[in-house]
């Protein structure tokens, strides 16, 4: 049987799916628990996670195998937060008035979900609180770093900064991880 967009259909009817589908859906929850660290927000990191994927297999004729799949989905996925935030500066903000109502009376808006639960409940309370108080730069060498395990030039490469400048987030930001979490202990 012929091949048919990037699933290969054997002799009994079924589909079978490509190297390069199975390889970018083995990443989704790392992209998930990324996105969800750079957005803060549930529904916008799964928006995100949509759209590098969508991007990903448009653009899957440009991959070259036998490279790391999961850097190249990385950078798919930082580039279109970074587009996204840039857009986002110069579109008006706009607020329901519900939601002003909500801020004004104190009622909490949405409950978190259950996946940003699980997130939340896998680090050290101390240690979400420190890491979500770092600067997004240092916050973001730092995860892909020792979360994700990506390594200085992956992080280079994703992030579009020199690995020199990488190398010196992670030390900062290793840096501000401890003294925050040195201050906790002490109290």
């Amino acid at each position: 049987m012929p091949f048919m967009r990037g699933r290969r259909t054997d002799a009994d009817g079924g589909a079978e799916a490509s190297a390069f589908e199975r390889g970018t859906l083995a990443c989704i929850d790392s992209l998930y628990g990324t996105a969800l660290r750079l957005t803060a927000n549930p529904a916008d990191a799964e928006d995100l996670v949509q759209d590098t994927y969508l991007k990903a297999f448009r653009a899957s004729d440009q991959f070259q195998p036998g490279t790391n799949l999961k850097a190249w989905l990385f950078t798919i996925l930082h580039n279109t937060f970074l587009n996204r935030r840039r857009r986002a500066v110069k579109e008006p903000v706009a607020v329901e008035p519900e939601e002003i109502e909500r801020a004004a009376v104190g009622l909490p808006g949405n409950p978190e979900t259950p996946e940003q639960l699980l997130l939340r409940q896998t680090l050290d309370a101390d240690l979400q609180a420190a890491l979500d108080a770092l600067p997004d730069a240092f916050r973001q060498a730092v995860w892909l770093r020792d979360v994700e395990e990506f390594t200085y030039a992956e992080i280079a490469a994703m992030l579009d900064v020199p690995i020199g400048t990488v190398m010196s987030r992670i030390s900062r930001g290793r840096r501000m991880l401890y003294e925050r979490l040195s201050a906790v202990k002490v109290h």
